[in-house]
């Protein structure tokens, strides 16, 4: 089979919501990803044959295929076709696996895969109107006993199962702020981060380069003082994602455009990899992904250098830890969405961006990347850095 190479994969800083990002149209804030692969990679945007679009809610300004409308505000012409597509939180990472699909293929040679959302302007939810009522049967939520699916409940399910307490939890969100800041003070997000023009509200005009999302003076004892969700729940505000703007692409390729566009590839696609389970408890598909994923590629936990697993909720990469044995030191060394926010369906191309520079700045060989989807799904991706 045909091996399937990214050039290179970038990101916007993440915006709060109803901050820095939220006046920008996320047509707008796609297509700046996408011209910036075509200006930092230097491919001739004709020769795109398609643009795979990650978004979760689909609707308002993100309805009748986001991917199209971000392809006309952008420098790519209009001869790109473009797609959207819903996995839940995968869905950029979703849309790297069917590029990378349809080039191992050969089916199609220069695939960019993206993905945008803007939760400021459409915000989670707004794709199911209360006159449409729940999105399941009846005979659904009884056949799996259950009043609802939520992904708060299952985060609080994987806390009780293995035994996270509240001050387990407050550590890992405290840790996340504490990578993301030490990242960015360094700079370690330079070079995956695509400025993005933006207004203030004294009308003069900025480049957002920073996630916003950080809380720069955090402490335990802040984190501590946050309410839990749920009345007799673990999970705070400050121990879950953080609701956030961005957009985010990466531009894969096989072997012959390497060779007729003159494109230097950042990292190989290993191993590609989505299953399914549990829909109650929902988060903790990707324990089980990763080890499916590791034996198809013929690998052991050890081989892999650096670990991203996108933390939904901090009992969701706390039990991946514990489940695989894994190493806490290669996980997430550049924080989290805890920190730095989680734009849904821009998730996944986010945290490649991030794994391969991440992977660059170090030295290292092997990235995994794993994320946690509603209804019990999880991609993982295993790329090698070049």
């Amino acid at each position: 089979m045909a091996e399937a190479y990214i050039v290179d994969a970038f990101r916007t800083a993440g915006g709060r919501r109803n901050g820095r990002l939220s006046g920008v149209h996320p047509a707008q804030l796609a297509a700046k990803t996408l011209d910036a692969l075509v200006d930092r990679t230097a491919i001739d945007p004709a020769a795109i044959e398609d643009v795979i679009m990650g978004c979760v809610t689909q609707t308002g300004e993100q309805a009748v295929n986001i991917g199209r409308h971000a392809i006309l505000e952008s420098k790519l012409p209009t001869s790109v076709p473009a797609v959207s597509i819903d996995r839940q939180c995968g869905s950029s990472q979703q849309a790297i696996q069917f590029a990378a699909q349809a080039v191992m293929s050969g089916t199609q040679d220069i695939v960019v895969a993206a993905g945008v959302e803007s939760m400021s302007r459409a915000p989670l939810g707004l794709s199911i109107p209360p006159s449409s009522g729940n999105p399941r049967t009846q005979d659904v939520l009884d056949r799996f006993n259950v009043t609802r699916f939520s992904q708060f409940d299952g985060a609080e399910m994987i806390a009780k199962k293995w035994g996270f307490s509240r001050a387990e939890l407050d550590a890992f969100g405290l840790e996340s702020h504490k990578r993301a800041i030490a990242a960015t003070n360094s700079g370690a997000f330079k070079d995956e981060i695509v400025p993005i023009e933006i207004t203030l509200p004294d009308g003069t005009r900025e480049l957002h380069v920073r996630d916003e999302g950080i809380r720069f003076d955090v402490s335990a004892e802040s984190i501590a003082s946050l309410k839990t969700l749920a009345p007799d729940g673990v999970i705070t505000a400050g121990t879950s994602s953080q609701i956030c703007d961005g957009a985010s692409a990466a531009l894969i390729v096989s072997e012959q455009a390497l060779r007729d566009h003159g494109l230097t590839p950042s990292a190989r696609i290993v191993n590609l990899m989505v299953t399914a389970g549990d829909p109650v408890i929902m988060l903790e598909e990707p324990l089980f992904a990763t080890e499916r994923a590791l034996k198809r590629a013929g690998m052991r936990l050890d081989d892999i250098d650096l670990y991203e697993v996108n933390e939904a909720f901090a009992p969701v990469p706390m039990a991946w830890l514990r489940h695989l044995d894994a190493d806490p030191s290669k996980l997430n060394v550049n924080g989290g969405a805890i920190a730095l926010g989680h734009p849904l369906g821009a998730s996944g191309t986010k945290l490649t961006a991030t794994l391969i520079h991440a992977l660059k700045a170090r030295g290292k060989r092997f990235g995994l990347q794993t994320m946690c989807e509603g209804g019990g799904i999880a991609n993982v991706t295993i790329i090698e850095c070049l």
